[in-house]
C-alpha cells in the first residue's frame, strides 16, 4: 500500500497516532513506525469499524 497516508487533524502534527490510506482498500499503520507492519482491510470493514466507534450522528460513545 503506497498511500497517500493521512493522519487525523486531531493529532496536532504529533507522531502518536494511526495513519490511514485509501487506495481501493484501507491501510492502517503506526505513525511512529511507518516502515513497520500494516493492517489492510476492505473499505466495508473500515466502515463497520467506524460505525462501531461512534454513536448516533457520529458522536463518540462513552
Amino acid at each position: 500500500m503506497d498511500g497517500p497516508w493521512r493522519k487525523s487533524s486531531f493529532s496536532n502534527n504529533q507522531d502518536d497516532c494511526v495513519e490511514v490510506a485509501f487506495p481501493g482498500q484501507v491501510g492502517l499503520r503506526d505513525s511512529k513506525n511507518p516502515d513497520g507492519g500494516r493492517l489492510i482491510v476492505s473499505v466495508e470493514s473500515w466502515r463497520c469499524a467506524l460505525r462501531s466507534f461512534s454513536g448516533p450522528l457520529g458522536h463518540s460513545r462513552p
